[in-house]
């Protein structure tokens, strides 16, 4: 049974408001993150963190992020009902679930194992189906499945991926953090003709962006 009581509801209510006032203006944004249970994703319910605007860890080194964080990178992507995304970085499984909830096709893919089956366990109790949820390399995308219509990397990468961006169809968008310490939001657009527009929106912190010699050492 999924416990999502009224209380629940009501502290979404208030997060939504929060995340307006900071300055996030899509109401189809506003209304998933409503709509999904944010709590469900964490390994502890404790409501004063699911609905504080805050970071949370889920193990494994790993962090569901901060509601506005989740809300300024889909408002960049720009979302259309129907868009092919890939989501590098599955995590808990709650951005893949605003993107659904916005009506996206949802490809993502998560490099920790443990991470995969989990939140593969969850979306499937939940009801959110991707159109795959695969473990491995998001720095090589998911190639068989390309191109997109979006691409959104949700950790932070020391550089823009050559992989993602050949995946990205032209007049696709990918929005990526790129850094180490510190991330600063890069959206690239691919214009029709292939040509590349680098546009800079803030810095942020993100867990780093993990591949397999990462994963070996």
């Amino acid at each position: 049974m999924i416990n999502d009581t009224y209380r629940h509801k009501g502290l979404r209510k208030k997060l939504v408001e929060t995340i307006r006032e900071k300055g996030i203006q899509d109401e189809r944004i506003l209304q998933a993150i409503e709509h999904v249970p944010r709590h469900l994703f964490m390994d502890s319910s404790f409501l004063e963190f699911a609905y504080e605007d805050k970071p949370f860890p889920i193990g494994n080194g790993q962090t569901i992020s901060q509601p506005y964080t989740v809300a300024f990178q889909t408002e960049l992507l720009d979302i259309k009902k129907g868009d092919k995304i890939l989501e590098i970085g599955t995590g808990s499984g709650y951005q893949a679930c605003i993107l659904m909830e916005m009506g996206a096709r949802v490809f993502t893919i998560e490099r920790q194992k443990a991470l995969y089956l989990k939140s593969k366990s969850n979306l499937k109790e939940l009801g959110y189906k991707p159109k795959l949820q695969s473990y491995g390399d998001g720095y090589k995308g998911l190639p068989q499945w390309s191109p997109f219509d979006k691409i959104i990397v949700t950790a932070g990468a020391p550089y823009i991926p050559q992989a993602l961006i050949d995946q990205l169809k032209p007049g696709g968008i990918l929005v990526i953090p790129v850094g180490t310490e510190t991330q600063l939001m890069k959206r690239i657009i691919k214009s029709t003709s292939g040509e590349l527009t680098e546009e800079d929106h803030g810095l942020f912190r993100f867990v780093p962006l993990l591949n397999d010699k990462t994963m070996e050492a």
